[in-house]
């Protein structure tokens, strides 16, 4: 997995307005970030909608070229933007930690699974 940015951003009407800006190097921070006692539990009540955008990798995958094409999966109020490849990585470790009761209560209920 490449760096992740996660954004934090409340909408007023018509604006939309940036909260926060997170920068993560590796899936591990990641899912510290998102696990009971992570940072994520400190999200302010009028967040509306998260970013979580994940980087084009340095070098493209020519074996596999539709890996690299990016998308948006969204759960609750969470955007996974990236390579499709790297989306479907990180949704199937959030589905696996959830079973397993490591996401915190605050980003279960963001992505609507709370």
């Amino acid at each position: 997995m490449i760096p992740i940015t996660i954004e934090f951003s409340v909408k007023s009407g018509d604006r939309d307005f940036k909260e926060d800006v997170v920068t993560l190097q590796t899936p591990k921070e990641l899912f510290e970030y998102v696990a009971p006692g992570g940072g994520c539990e400190s999200i302010p009540d009028d967040v509306d909608e998260i970013q979580i955008v994940m980087l084009s990798p340095e070098h493209p995958n020519t074996l596999n070229p539709i890996a690299d094409v990016r998308g948006t999966l969204e759960l609750g109020m969470v955007f996974l933007t990236g390579p499709l490849a790297e989306i479907l990585q990180t949704a199937e470790e959030i589905i696996d930690k959830a079973g397993r009761g490591e996401l915190s209560e605050s980003f279960l209920t963001v992505i609507g699974a709370g």
